[in-house]
């Protein structure tokens, strides 16, 4: 799905009630039922409550399932992003959103600005898209890949990075500047570099592969390891010599995209590890012919001296062990636990090629960007095409949905909207006071 901000400034405040109503309906519904979000939303008028549904469905941030056994509509990933996007622009994080500039396997990235104008990136997690090919071989759309748990995981995966993020930034890592987290969406500096699977020739390849592999290095003595560090992953900045002029620029590289990132302790470190070097290694003999005549790093050695337990602090900072494992064992299922860019991550590619499937459920072969009309619903595949394959997966997504989660990112309070003002005055009386026959 595309991210479409453009009837943002048009919901008003009972639009966000409704909207953040189903959210909060998802804790113990996949499907909420309307009478459940006319009474978390409170809005006094009945009528009220089915136009703001039907507006909001109309733009695509909720819909509803044809074959559901009851009235009801489910939050959609463009729901979710409405609301992340108003808690950011609330904290002031976020006041404009730009041009995309980056789609991943599984994230869109897009320029944002704050009021100052300062130029930022939005980074929006979106698991479950990868999944799609399955979806549409399988037919299997309610149990494996239902779309809360597609939303649990994005969250997941974004508070992971945001902690990584964080303290890696405040060890002095090259990482960019986290400046904010909602639900599934990350804030983060700008950096002014390229990937570097877009750079065809460096000045010094000697100097910037041992660089990449001495941060591997600083990673696993700090009790971390990448999982996923690769081309795609690394940005490199151009630096002039202020000094001499005459001198290449020197090549800084930055590290990004970190919810693979695993422990030193984890059961399959060694492999990742291994496997983050393989790649680094197997970049530089292909794009710039330069190879090392040195072996290794080795995992083994780089850990006989670990300086700091990030990993034991990322954990207690709000990202739980189990919510750790959850996330790994989703990745490991639907393979996005890093590729190590062997297939140059042609996934990318496929995800425009692949008619944008909405949450999984349908695909909007019509190109319409508008999400579903008010009256439209999502047809789903009678019962008769499941077939019974108790995977891994669906004992996991089967227990979650959208917000079955404790963080320190707690719901929205609908507190914030001030209710509709009550009548003074008994209908009754305002008719006599005018005047009518009663």
């Amino acid at each position: 799905m595309k991210l479409n901000v453009k009837n943002i400034r048009y919901l008003a405040a009972d639009d966000w009630r409704v909207l953040t109503a189903v959210e909060m309906g998802s804790r113990n519904h996949e499907i909420v039922p309307t009478p459940l979000i006319a009474q978390i939303a409170s809005i006094r008028s009945g009528t009220g409550v089915h136009k703001c549904i039907s507006s909001l469905a109309k733009i695509g941030l909720i819909a509803k399932v044809k074959n559901a056994k009851y009235d009801g509509y489910r939050l959609t990933y463009g729901g979710l992003d409405y609301l992340s996007l108003h808690t950011h622009t609330k904290s002031k994080t976020v006041y404009s959103v730009g041009n995309q500039v980056g789609v991943g396997k599984e994230s869109d990235i897009y320029v944002c600005a704050d009021e100052t104008g300062k130029q930022l990136i939005l980074k929006i997690h979106r698991l479950g898209r990868i999944s799609f090919r399955n979806v549409k071989a399988n037919r299997d759309y309610l149990r494996n890949r239902n779309s809360g748990s597609w939303m649990y995981m994005s969250r997941l995966a974004a508070m992971k990075e945001y902690e990584f993020m964080k303290i890696l930034r405040r060890e002095g890592f090259p990482v960019p500047e986290p400046i904010g987290q909602n639900r599934h969406t990350i804030v983060m500096s700008l950096v002014n570099a390229f990937p570097m699977r877009q750079i065809s020739t460096v000045g010094d390849s000697a100097g910037l592969y041992a660089e990449l592999l001495s941060l591997i290095v600083q990673l696993a003595q700090h009790g971390l390891i990448h999982g996923d560090f690769n081309e795609f992953n690394i940005l490199v900045e151009e630096k002039a010599n202020e000094e001499d002029d005459s001198q290449p620029p020197t090549l800084i590289p930055t590290i990004i995209d970190f919810p693979q990132m695993v422990s030193i302790d984890h059961a399959n470190a060694e492999y990742y590890f291994d496997r983050d070097v393989a790649c680094i290694k197997r970049f530089f003999s292909r794009r710039f012919g330069f190879t090392s005549d040195e072996p290794g790093p080795y995992f083994r050695e780089s850990i006989k001296v670990v300086k700091k337990r990030l990993d034991v602090e990322v954990e207690a900072s709000g990202f739980s062990r189990k919510m750790a494992k959850d996330l790994e064992i989703y990745m490991k299922s639907v393979g996005v636990d890093g590729d190590g860019g062997a297939d140059e991550k042609d996934s990318s590619n496929e995800a425009d090629e692949e008619d944008e499937l909405d949450d999984g459920v349908v695909a909007d072969v019509s190109g319409d960007e508008e999400g579903f009309g008010a009256e439209e619903e999502l047809d789903m595949p009678p019962a008769t095409e499941y077939k019974a394959n108790e995977t891994l997966l669906s004992s996991l997504t089967s227990s979650l949905t959208v917000l079955d989660i404790r963080d320190m990112d707690p719901l929205p309070s609908l507190d914030e909207v001030k209710p509709p003002p009550k009548p003074t005055i008994s209908t009754k009386a305002a008719k006599a006071k005018a005047g009518w026959s009663i």
